[in-house]
């Protein structure tokens, strides 16, 4: 019997509702946390609710609900009627529905409560649990071809994935619309005005070496006795993990029920290490200046040399009028007691099927032809359209045609693309993964670390202290989310 309890329902939902399509300037994944120039973004593209017929001269019917943006909307679109056409004799109608964020949640909440669920719909990696475990979407295991599966980056194999008690493995569950990540970008042109080397795509600095690239980058420009330009500027809510997992942070144990922050010597050095950059060392704004004027719009104002690049943020920062600047690409700094890798952390969110579609088959050709279909994947990616909203799914795509547009100057892409592709791939000097909180079932558990953060840099406690306090909060959290997970999967 599925669960209807209210507090149940919104912990599924909220697996939906603080990802991104990454690709798109939504939010991302599960962590709770969202990127200035994301919400910006989506402020300013959010449309109205649409609807769209596309009718062919079959019997089924299947309803489409996403969120996504107007750009977005009509290469999906375009993509949905070659599907129809394709399967004219098959498909009476596919009702393609399009909305906001916050009101996609609103009327999935109401689906799930109602138990009408559209035959396709959008579900993040931290969400699948929820979603199987109340009885919501099919696997896909015996509908997508084992091909189709492999075409696509190695982490959207395995996040998807559900055996009844871990995530990650067992059976297939969506399919993903994209992956992305946070990337470090650097102002090209405030580094030729100081006449410093760019960072070296290949050797990420390390704490110590950008410390010292930051302090030449910080200066009072107008000598006015105040800094008006930082070597960096960080959000805590998305900008810090990276920081933190470079150092080889973990914040829970290894079966995902205890938090380790008290006693964790690799957080309390890599989190000294992140204050002291604003308490010590003074390369980024204050917490009251960044309070006056965010890092994201302090970047955009060629203010600050680094800041964090989301895939979903490069067609921002390629636009000369949002962004007049040179830039590129590098890797977050690596911490003296990690792996010696830059580590950052992914996200995505996948197209999944009804448990009570009637067209399983039909519906799961459908998201194939969303998620891998190889023309879509080229106009998303800004292969055949000339701007990037998302890397492509299909890999071969991605080294091939996509880096040769970019290399060509065909598509407005940083040069240093592959700094991306190592931190998807992995190799011996770039790794990323899903937060933990992408396993857990909720989040809720972090948000009392990120958002206390503040606390340290304005120097009202001290990074030991604020551990020892925190922790204990952090653990109600989590036993709560584990509560949760227990009365839904029992």
């Amino acid at each position: 019997m599925k669960k209807k309890i209210l507090s149940m329902l919104l912990a599924t939902v909220m697996g939906i509702s603080v990802l991104a399509g990454c690709g798109n300037v939504t939010t991302t994944e599960e962590a709770g946390e969202t990127s200035e120039g994301d919400a910006a973004a989506a402020g300013e593209a959010a449309a109205e609710v649409s609807t769209d017929s596309l009718t062919g001269n079959g019997d089924a019917t299947l309803n489409v609900f996403l969120y996504m943006q107007d750009h977005e909307k009509a290469i999906y679109k375009k993509v949905l009627e070659d599907f129809v056409s394709a399967h004219s004799d098959e498909i009476k109608e596919v009702v393609f529905e399009v909305t906001t964020q916050d009101e996609y949640n609103t009327k999935m909440t109401a689906n799930m409560t109602a138990n009408d669920m559209p035959d396709v719909f959008y579900v993040g990696p931290a969400a699948v649990r929820s979603y199987v475990d109340n009885g919501y979407i099919m696997a896909l295991d015996d509908y997508v071809d084992s091909n189709v599966i492999a075409s696509t980056w190695g982490t959207t194999q395995e996040i998807y994935r559900y055996d009844g008690k871990t995530a990650g493995t067992g059976s297939l569950y969506a399919l993903p619309k994209d992956l992305s990540c946070f990337a470090f970008a650097y102002n090209k042109d405030l580094f030729d005005e100081a006449g410093l080397e760019y960072p070296d795509p290949e050797n990420p600095y390390t704490y110590d070496e950008f410390i010292e690239v930051c302090q030449k980058l910080t200066k009072d420009k107008d000598g006015d006795g105040e800094t008006d330009q930082w070597g960096v500027a960080n959000a805590n809510q998305f900008g810090m993990t990276p920081y933190l997992y470079s150092n080889g942070v973990k914040f829970l144990n290894e079966d995902m029920t205890k938090v380790n922050v008290a006693n964790n010597q690799q957080l309390k050095e890599a989190l000294t290490f992140y204050t002291d950059l604003t308490t010590k060392y003074g390369v980024t704004p204050t917490v009251e200046q960044d309070t006056a004027l965010g890092g994201y719009q302090r970047w955009l104002d060629g203010q600050v040399a680094f800041y964090a690049c989301g895939t979903w943020d490069v067609a921002a920062f390629m636009d000369d009028a949002t962004f007049p600047y040179e830039w590129n690409l590098c890797g977050w700094p690596v911490g003296p007691s990690g792996d010696g890798k830059s580590h950052t952390w992914m996200g995505s969110v996948g197209y999944a099927v009804s448990s009570n579609t009637e067209y399983p088959e039909l519906a799961a050709e459908l998201i194939s032809a969303l998620s891998t279909d190889e023309e879509g994947q080229k106009a998303v990616s800004g292969i055949s359209t000339g701007e990037s909203i998302q890397l492509p799914n299909i890999t071969d795509l991605a080294y091939g045609e996509f880096v040769d547009a970019v290399n060509a100057g065909k598509l407005p892409f940083p040069s240093n693309v592959n700094v991306l592709f190592s931190y998807f791939d992995g190799t011996d000097k770039y790794a990323a993964a899903l937060q933990e909180t992408d396993y857990t079932y909720n989040a809720e558990w972090f948000d009392p670390f990120w958002q206390g953060v503040t606390n340290i840099q304005t120097g009202d406690i001290t990074v030991e202290d604020f551990l020892n306090e925190v922790e204990p909060e952090m653990q109600s959290a989590l036993d709560n989310a584990i509560e949760l997970q227990n009365s839904a999967t029992n």
